[in-house]
């Protein structure tokens, strides 16, 4: 048995856990709205079927917390147009190279000859660097607070072996900004959050005092297995019957506190928080994003090809409904092209693209004979 997983997944464990939620949810005064806001969550919801398994006083909102979803067109085109240039190879990480831009995804720009590649690990530019020289290689760094120690580490190596061609293209965003813009809308109902767990390894749970500060709603920071969804609910479920609102970290065997300092320490040593970064779904959100410190400057992708890149353009495509299911005001079933014109293997929107996208978990697992039904 692996302790880590297993009782995790024990069935009946999960069972005692969803009944206890559904008999004390009764003395909820009002209806209970939960963001999840990482799609590792939404997937874990969507495949082990918890949302059936709820009372109908409770319902999860998908959230923002999928790196790869929350990357506008522009972002993509910027890669795009980078890998157009002589003599340039362009790595990102996996998903990424899916996601449709103005001139098509990153995969369409390989299938036209361009030089763009996935890697595993971003320390597997520097074997790809050292083996070509020549080449200028661009890194599409993507990816929440979870990730970005891991480019930041790459850039230390860089430095260390001192390599000239390697180049970052930084997409690096935050948690807790987006947040504010979807609680701070006047039509929003969230009333409780299900902080995400990975993010929250690096950061600790600390970065969610701030929300909890101003708008005083539980939030609970939780694993990715049924179990520790089922214990997450609980525990918010508890909070607003005893009328308290507090961090909970039900993911404690694996998230502290104050997180890995030793990785906040190096993330510090060479970014900076950007003016301004443009999000799909949610816009222009200020200090919603990092950048390379000034006198990391020759590293720095955007300023290396700025005469190429332009401004960045803000249309997505106008029939997907992404931007909508990342603020959480829809759902993909109410999304007209779900599982019709939009489906994994011809994805019109990021949702849909990424393994963490809502679309892709409801497409995955919700049962795709019994959607189309729901759809028509």
């Amino acid at each position: 048995m692996n302790p880590y997983i297993d009782i995790y997944r024990d069935g009946e464990k999960i069972r005692e856990v969803f009944l206890a939620i559904n008999q004390i949810s009764k003395k909820l005064k009002n209806p209970l709205k939960i963001m999840e806001v990482c799609g590792g969550h939404t997937h874990t919801i969507m495949k082990y079927s918890l949302l059936q398994l709820l009372p109908e006083n409770i319902e999860f909102i998908h959230g923002p917390g999928c790196p790869v979803c929350v990357m506008p067109r522009g972002r993509i085109d910027h890669a795009y147009k980078i890998a157009s240039q002589k003599d340039v190879i362009l790595l990102t990480l996996g998903d990424m190279i899916k996601v449709p831009g103005s001139f098509g995804s990153l995969q369409v720009a390989r299938s036209n000859g361009l030089d763009v590649r996935f890697i595993y690990s971003p320390l597997d530019i520097l074997k790809i660097a050292k083996e070509n020289k020549d080449k200028k290689i661009v890194y599409f760094a993507i990816g929440f607070e979870t990730t970005t120690p891991m480019t930041a580490a790459l850039l230390n190596r860089v430095i260390e072996e001192k390599l000239d061609n390697v180049f970052f293209h930084i997409n690096h965003v935050l948690v807790p900004p987006p947040l504010e813009v979807i609680l701070d809308s006047k039509d929003c109902k969230i009333n409780a959050l299900l902080a995400p767990s990975h993010v929250s390894v690096i950061t600790g749970a600390k970065i969610y005092e701030s929300l909890l500060d101003k708008y005083h709603l539980p939030i609970v920071v939780c694993g990715f297995e049924p179990l520790d969804i089922g214990e997450s609910i609980l525990s918010i479920v508890n909070q607003k019957i005893n009328n308290e609102s507090k961090i909970n970290i039900q993911y404690a065997r694996v998230v502290s506190k104050d997180g890995n300092l030793k990785a906040q320490e190096l993330v510090d040593k060479y970014f900076t928080l950007r003016d301004s970064f443009y999000w799909r779904g949610l816009g222009e959100i200020p200090h919603s994003a990092l950048r390379l410190k000034d006198e990391y400057a020759k590293y720095d992708a955007e300023i290396i090809f700025k005469d190429y890149l332009g401004g960045i353009p803000k249309d997505e495509h106008k029939g997907c409904i992404c931007g909508e299911i990342l603020r959480g005001n829809k759902k993909p079933l109410d999304c007209r092209l779900f599982a019709k014109a939009c489906n994994p293997q011809n994805p019109l929107g990021s949702c849909m693209v990424s393994s963490e996208g809502a679309c892709a978990a409801y497409y995955k697992y919700g049962g795709v004979s019994n959607i189309l039904n729901q759809t028509k």
